[in-house]
């Protein structure tokens, strides 16, 4: 799978290079051990926020072509090893419920690797139909995860 790190650095950067946004925000890089059935190497994970005028599906769209950009084939293996995963977390305070395309993201509010970097650029947030974060990241809080040894992408405005 490469040099994880790297890659979901890069395609954190790569989020600014999108049509009508802009990257406001990054979290640090987080470690966990990997989520599903499959074996493979740890996760490497972190947050974004962006402004954007890009319709949801829209930047779904995008966001995949980043995907794809680093190396990502989706496959049948659902949790399977892939070389870089951007999931669409959330859109503002929208709820959206669709065949593509869910908002909030449905396992938000169960994983660790996504509240504690959620978390550490957002503190505030309430995530719609959920709550606070802070909240939501009290039930997660005995899933194993650390920050990994690099730091966040140096460029950007706000970074």
């Amino acid at each position: 799978m490469g040099a994880p790190s790297a890659t979901v650095r890069a395609g954190l950067l790569a989020l600014d290079e999108l049509p009508e946004t802009v990257l406001l925000s990054t979290s640090l890089l987080y470690r966990s051990p990997p989520f599903g059935p499959i074996p493979q190497p740890d996760f490497i994970n972190a947050v974004a926020a962006i402004q954007t005028l890009l319709a949801p599906l829209a930047l779904l769209s995008e966001l995949q072509s980043i995907e794809h950009r680093y190396g990502r084939v989706r496959g049948d293996v659902r949790w399977g090893p892939r070389t870089l995963d951007l999931d669409l977390l959330l859109y503002g305070d929208r709820q959206i419920t669709g065949e593509i395309l869910t908002i909030p993201h449905p396992g938000l509010h169960q994983r660790a690797f996504v509240l504690y970097p959620l978390y550490e650029i957002a503190p505030q947030l309430t995530v719609p139909g959920r709550g606070p974060v802070a909240r939501l990241l009290e039930a997660v809080r005995e899933q194993p995860i650390q920050i990994a040894d690099c730091p966040p992408p140096s460029s950007g405005p706000g970074l």
